[in-house]
């Protein structure tokens, strides 16, 4: 029946050209602003079209061919390479994995890591300790003691998941991770382009709507199984052909890895939204990736850009290829980014001359307190260092704001980096004009 379904809706709609798609990319970048992006769209088992725009730090230009950065898309390759390992009966998703790794607390399975299910979360381990690792054996080396939940119980998003799962695969088939993903998942399929850590170009981003290049933040093993692979637009129309049932994997495994688990709509590195899309974004310090697959239509998609801002574009842009493949016009992606950039440039500028003022009319400003109520005196020095506290604890804030992950110091310092200077800058206001206050208060009382 899904077969039967699957063949109507691809009758009904006859795939978007790769004019079409090219025109659509060019429109996208022309208004987004991003440096370079590649696409590809999948029909069934074929490649519609593999494209790119834009450039990448090198000054060359981005094609569907240029290595990019998927980020946390690497969760989807990583649980396909733990059902390679259970296709071959080497081990079971219910198998406890305490039984491999001793380090991980009893009665967590494979499958409550790859669901995302297993109780541990960002802040039961030391995610800073974390990014010190190199390896993945010095990685879960680190984790003890882990505070976890009861497994099964709860969804808790989270990198060490898939580290742990990636190390598994490791311990299990004696190979390095990296070795076995291209050994048993990109050699398969024909993506001869893919990696799991290595080179890439330099990303970027974007500071006031100017964007620079910078190489990728360290913070974590160089070959993990949460967010390392390297692709191209190429090589994930293979994958996305793949998971759309036509390549090696089982019947068993992609009902496995598309499944929500009981508990949340995500499952084994892929989330069903409300259209009943299959998804799965990436967001690293200098890229941004999403992949997603209609299993009723048989349609795939993938966006890949190799910039990262507190706007990130490429769900916009997988709307608009989606819309081509059912006959739709796309909507005008928004200009949304610039705008966060110009609000934020005005907010920092604003803080910058308010603060001036404030320095300059320090001693107006003591000499009306004299005499006044200190408490109120005390108040209004107060509020000027809001900013400055804020500021303090940032990391905390955004932590808290993005349900539950630990955001470090240096990772705001990247695609968060004009909030960064924009908090910045008003800190440092508010401490001048706190500093000039104090002095011409001690000098006038």
């Amino acid at each position: 029946m899904r077969t039967l379904v699957a063949g109507l809706v691809l009758a009904h709609f006859p795939a978007p050209t790769p004019v079409s798609i090219d025109t659509y990319l060019d429109q996208a970048l022309d208004v987004t602003g991003l440096p370079g992006v590649s696409v590809v769209v999948t029909r069934g088992d074929e490649i519609v079209h593999a494209t790119g725009a834009g450039h990448d730090a090198h000054g060359g230009a981005v094609t569907e061919n240029t290595p990019m950065r998927v980020a946390s898309v690497s969760k989807s390759f990583t649980a396909a390479a733990v059902m390679t390992l259970v296709e071959d009966g080497r081990v079971g998703l219910d198998d406890e994995v305490h039984d491999r790794l001793a380090q991980i607390p009893p009665r967590i399975t494979v499958r409550h890591l790859l669901n995302q299910t297993s109780g541990i979360s960002d802040d039961s381990v030391d995610i800073g300790q974390l990014t010190g690792a190199r390896t993945l054996a010095e990685y879960v080396g680190l984790l003890p003691p882990v505070d976890v939940a009861e497994p099964g119980t709860r969804f808790a998003y989270s990198n060490v998941n898939y580290n742990v799962a990636a190390r598994l695969v490791e311990v299990v088939s004696g190979q390095s991770y990296g070795d076995y993903l291209r050994r048993h998942v990109f050699e398969p399929l024909g993506m001869h382009d893919s990696l799991a850590g290595g080179d890439a170009p330099n990303g970027f981003n974007s500071l006031y709507g100017i964007w620079f290049d910078r190489p990728e933040l360290d913070d974590g093993p160089a070959v993990g199984g949460s967010g390392t692979v390297i692709t191209t637009a190429h090589d994930m129309g293979r994958w996305l052909v793949a998971q759309n049932g036509h390549g090696p994997f089982a019947t068993e495994s992609l009902h496995a890895m598309h499944e929500p688990s009981g508990v949340h709509d995500y499952g084994m590195g892929w989330q069903r939204d409300g259209n009943g899309m299959l998804v799965h974004s990436g967001n690293l310090w200098t890229y941004n990736a999403i992949q997603a697959i209609d299993p009723e239509s048989g349609y795939g998609y993938a966006v890949m850009t190799n910039g990262a801002a507190l706007v990130d574009d490429t769900g916009t842009i997988l709307a608009g290829l989606i819309a081509l493949s059912r006959g739709r016009t796309p909507a005008e992606p928004g200009g949304s980014r610039q705008l966060v950039d110009w609000v934020l440039a005005a907010i920092g500028l604003l803080a910058v001359a308010l603060g001036g003022l404030g320095v300059v009319r320090a001693r107006r400003w003591a000499e009306r307190r004299h005499g006044r109520r200190p408490w109120l005196t005390v108040a209004r020095l107060v509020v000027v260092t809001l900013p400055a506290v804020l500021f303090a604890f940032y990391p905390q804030v955004v932590s808290f704001v993005s349900s539950g992950r630990t955001v470090l110091w240096a990772q705001l310092g990247y695609f968060a980096l004009t909030l960064t200077v924009t908090l910045a800058a008003a800190a440092l206001a508010g401490l001048a004009v706190l500093t000039a206050r104090v002095v011409r208060l001690v000098s006038v009382w």
